[in-house]
């Protein structure tokens, strides 16, 4: 598509677009018409560089062409004159070519960015377990390993000290509670930071930057004792997707809910007579969870909103024992808002970026926790949620001291307060017409 500019000449070659199309766009800010050149500055469009666009919808639908049709670009409204046939719901290569913009091709659902992680993600979302219940029983198995019962007992002497070496690297890295408290010999600061990068979130990336640097990594972790089973029992790495993964009831009724609502955690049942079939079967459903974590993180990452590009995004698991030795998770999403450059409101009020923490939690005697923070600069607002009213009376108690220790770390506390309850959570919906459905 074109947006004409009859101030600026036609550069060549140019590109053999899919279909032609002539566009006239309009747009306003503060109340002024835009042109062209502006319109597109306005998107960030440097020359040559393509970009795509979805067709939101068909402002003025009529038997002959032109039509008049509202796309998205960046997550900004365009509204062009379009000589080509399309519906809501498509989706364009563009290039800017001066002050024009070029459609160069009609894409198919499939063949997006946004549409191939969509596929892959609803693929996986059947197949999941939870991570602190898989653990536990992989605990389990691993302490009752020395039993004539335990089914590990069933493999030569070789192959279960493969299995039994890779189940003691998994539970042996996982953090403790105590190492999470201020004033011990462990720095907190490193160990969360180590926490969240060995979550299995950044698996791939890690391996493919230093592979000796993610030997603790959660995800890599449970594939070496997927390795460990499959050489076992004599079967090569591609027999692991003959496996039906087990998956979680809660997770299988809200895959996309992201904190998982605590009250929907069930206690582990203990399966000590699991075969390495079952197993294999119950680390498939971890590592699928692991992955859906990934996936859903990049879905909210790409996808636009009507305020424009959408905040990155990262959903984490993150695994831990407590004081009775058991693995638990707590849920994490981390928010990254850049400020908008092209948004003069927002520019007058943040020059820097801002990050949104939720972290929730499910203690024992506490009960469901969820913290919420957002920090800009050396500003901070911190509100603590919970369901139980002797742990909300406690929080209160102890807002004064947290206020204090916000303060010496030299950060301006803007607000902290204590809430009963858990706040609202977001369900993510797939764009089904990015989703193959025969996939």
């Amino acid at each position: 598509m074109k947006l004409p500019d009859s101030g600026q000449p036609r550069p060549t070659p140019e590109p053999t677009p899919a279909k032609s199309a002539a566009a006239t766009a309009t747009g306003k800010v503060a109340g002024e018409a835009l042109d062209a050149r502006q319109l597109l500055d306005q998107l960030q469009l440097r020359q040559s560089q393509q970009v795509l666009a979805k067709v939101t919808r068909v402002l003025e639908k009529t038997g002959s062409l032109p039509e008049q049709l509202l796309l998205d670009v960046r997550g900004k409204p365009l509204v062009v004159n379009s000589d080509a046939k399309l519906q809501p719901g498509d989706w364009l290569s563009m290039v800017r070519i001066g002050n024009e913009l070029r459609l160069m091709e009609q894409l198919q659902g499939g063949n997006t960015p946004q549409a191939r992680i969509a596929q892959q993600l609803a693929q996986h979302l059947p197949w999941q377990h939870r991570l602190d219940q898989g653990l536990a029983q992989l605990s389990q198995l691993l302490n009752s390993s020395a039993s004539q019962a335990s089914p590990l007992q069933q493999l030569n002497a070789s192959a279960l000290e493969s299995v039994r070496s890779a189940l003691q690297s998994l539970v042996q890295h996982l953090p403790k509670a105590g190492e999470l408290t201020p004033g011990t010999n462990s720095d907190p600061i490193q160990t969360l930071r180590k926490w969240v990068q060995d979550s299995g979130l950044f698996a791939e990336s890690r391996l493919t930057r230093s592979p000796e640097g993610a030997q603790t990594d959660l995800k890599l972790a449970l594939g070496r004792v997927v390795a460990a089973l499959l050489t076992a029992q004599g079967e090569q790495p591609e027999a692991f997707n003959r496996y039906t993964p087990m998956t979680s009831d809660d997770l299988v009724q809200s895959p996309l809910q992201f904190p998982q609502a605590v009250s929907t955690q069930m206690p582990v049942t203990r399966q000590d007579t699991m075969t390495t079939g079952q197993m294999l079967r119950l680390l498939a459903g971890m590592l699928n969870r692991i992955t859906v974590n990934q996936l859903h993180s990049q879905t909210l990452t790409t996808r636009t909103t009507v305020d424009g590009p959408a905040a990155p995004t990262w959903l984490l698991e993150l695994p831990w024992l407590d004081t009775q030795e058991q693995p638990r998770t707590a849920q994490l999403r981390l928010e990254r808002h850049d400020p908008d450059d092209n948004n003069q409101a927002q520019r007058a009020r943040r020059k820097v970026t801002e990050w949104r923490l939720t972290l929730s939690l499910d203690l024992d005697e506490a009960g469901a926790v969820t913290f919420e923070a957002a920090l800009q600069h050396q500003q901070i607002s911190t509100r603590i949620w919970a369901d139980k009213t002797d742990t909300l009376r406690q929080a209160n108690e102890e807002l004064p001291a947290l206020r204090k220790r916000l303060t010496e770390l030299g950060l301006e506390v803007v607000e902290l307060e204590c809430r009963r309850g858990q706040p609202q959570t977001a369900r993510t919906q797939l764009d089904h017409r990015l989703v193959d459905i025969k996939a």
